[in-house]
Order: structure tokens, then sequence, then C-alpha cells
């Protein structure tokens, strides 16, 4: 009954809330008047009832372990933010679901061991960096738009359950060990871009030693290539 109570009635937070975030609270929005999401004063660090949060327009960034180690986290609602600092959910093992459609920016470790999260749409990323998704050992479909310009030093390192990802035809900058231990990935799908050598940029040679594999990989994916052009990024605002 509580806890249908708190879903019925969630926390809100504000920018003037001077009581922080009851340790019993299960669901919580955060206001638009809250533009950073601080660990300064471990409002939801390590949270252990925290179930689901859902920020408003107007909340451009979590910062560094924002939501470190918050256990029992399940689902994440942020249309509006568009950076997500270091280990901002590391350890989150119940996440399972992620809305974020302006992020652009998701610094180091910032979703490591998620072992929930199976599933990610990040149109707008714009650079992934180390280690940021690494261990999430669940997580079997990641879909980039057009706008990714870099993958980081095993930034998906360990994802073993990880099968298709699909990242833009275009010059994107990925560590040679982005991917290092998806021994299931089996499947690369290329949106809008101009043609260039993606494939080789993805070392492909290390999940797959065979050349008739690699071969076969490539007239897989090339005849589900949509046309289009690549268009650039502005500068990113979340500071």
């Amino acid at each position: 009954m509580e806890a249908e109570n708190n879903r019925r009635n969630p926390y809100i937070f504000t920018s003037e809330d001077r009581q922080g975030v009851p340790r019993d609270a299960t669901h919580v929005i955060i206001d638009g008047s809250v533009k950073v999401i601080l660990d300064s004063e471990e409002t939801f660090l390590g949270h252990p009832t925290l179930l689901d949060v859902v920020c408003r327009d107007g909340v451009i960034k979590v910062a560094q372990a924002g939501f470190l180690d918050c256990p029992s986290l399940t689902r994440v609602k942020m249309p509006s933010v568009e950076g997500i600092g270091r280990s901002a959910f590391k350890d989150c093992k119940a996440l399972m679901y992620i809305e974020c459609g302006k992020l652009e920016f998701i610094d180091v470790g910032a979703f490591g061991h998620c072992k929930s999260l199976r599933s990610l749409n990040l149109p707008s990323a714009k650079t992934v960096q180390m280690c940021a998704f690494s261990n999430c050992e669940a997580l079997a479909n990641v879909k980039f738009g057009k706008e990714l310009e870099s993958i980081g030093f095993r930034a998906f390192n360990d994802c073993t359950s990880l099968e298709r990802i699909t990242i833009p035809l275009k010059d994107v900058m990925v560590s040679s060990v982005a991917f290092s231990g998806c021994e299931n990935l089996k499947h690369v799908d290329l949106i809008e871009g101009a043609l260039h050598e993606t494939i080789a940029y993805l070392q492909l040679e290390e999940w797959r030693n065979d050349v008739n594999v690699t071969i076969d990989l490539i007239n897989e994916i090339l005849p589900n290539t949509p046309d289009g052009a690549d268009e650039s990024w502005g500068e990113e605002r979340a500071q």
C-alpha cells in the first residue's frame, strides 16, 4: 500500500528543496527548476528504495555520481538532459529503462555495471566516453543516431549479450577495443552518411577472424542502408 501511494503521489524535488529526498521515497519527479542534478548532498546517491525518476523539461545534466549505486532504480526518464557525468548511474543494477532523447555526452563509466539494462536508443548521442556501458551484461541492442562522433576505450567492454548496434555511415572515431568482450555481436546496421571505412573502424576482425564471416556481415547490412546526408552538431550546451 505504501509503495502504491508513493507511485500515485511521487515526491517532487525542486531547486528550493532543503530537506532532501526521503529515504523511503520510491517515485520522484525532478522539477525543471533543477538544471543540474548534483551529488554534493548525496540527494540521490545510494538511495535505497528509489524505483522511478522522471526529469521534467529544464533538467539538462546529471553530474558525477548523481545516482551512483541506487540498487532499486528501474526507470529513468530525462527528455531534456544533454550530459551524463562520470559514474552517474554506475552500479544501478536494476536499471532497465532509460529515456533520453536529447542526450549528447556520456562520461566515463556513466552506466557501468547496469546489469539489467537491455536496450538503448541514443538518437542524439555525440560522445561516449571510456567504459560508459562496461559490464552491462543484459544489453542486447544499441541504436545511435547520425550525430555520433566517437565511442571511447572499452565503452561497451564485456557486454556479453550485445548482438546488434546501429551507427551512422560516416567517419565515427571508435576505439579498437570499444567492444572488447562482446562475443555475441553479430549485426551492425548502418544509417545516414557518406560511406567510408566504418566497418574497419569497428575492428570487426577482433570479433570475426574469418574473412568470409566479415563479408557475409557486410552483405547483410548494406542492403538495409537508407540514403541520407550527415548533419553537423552544434556546441554542447550542458556544462
